[in-house]
């Protein structure tokens, strides 16, 4: 099946897109920053794939991902990173998800990168997984920076 054919129904290409966030079933995903315009069809399609609901941030146990929407106007993306630590096991993903380029809320590429390096975390890759919001992938970084 092509790339384009894929996409024809509206719902097959987006499982595709949420598995290119590297999850796989069973995986528990952590969602903060909800909001109304946040996209529906590719949360759905990450639930599909884990087969596990989103999990709140009155989570008890650890989480394998944080899926965190955020925008301009959301406050302090620095304390929205310490969050999405709380209750992220050891080895753990963040999923920053942002809008893109143009769209309403807008978050500059700089202001993620100082969050990033103030929350102490790496960025590793950025997607595209739908039409209106990009994602960024951030982990704790594998050994500790040595400052002199």
């Amino acid at each position: 099946m092509s790339a384009t054919a894929d996409h024809a129904d509206g719902k097959s290409g987006e499982p595709n897109m949420a598995s290119r966030l590297g999850l796989e079933s069973g995986t528990v995903v952590q969602e903060l920053g909800y909001d109304d315009d946040c996209d529906d069809a590719f949360r759905d399609a990450i639930m599909e794939l884990t087969g596990e609901e989103f999990v709140g941030d009155d989570m008890d146990d650890v989480v394998d991902v944080v899926l965190l929407w955020f925008r301009d106007d959301d406050g302090d993306l620095v304390d929205a990173l310490f969050e999405t630590l709380t209750d992220l096991k050891t080895g753990g993903i963040v999923w920053l998800m942002t809008p893109k380029v143009g769209r309403e809320g807008y978050v500059d590429a700089s202001d993620i990168a100082e969050a990033t390096e103030t929350a102490g975390l790496s960025t590793t890759s950025s997607l595209t997984p739908t039409e209106n919001w990009s994602a960024t992938k951030l982990v704790m970084p594998k050994s500790p920076r040595v400052r002199k």
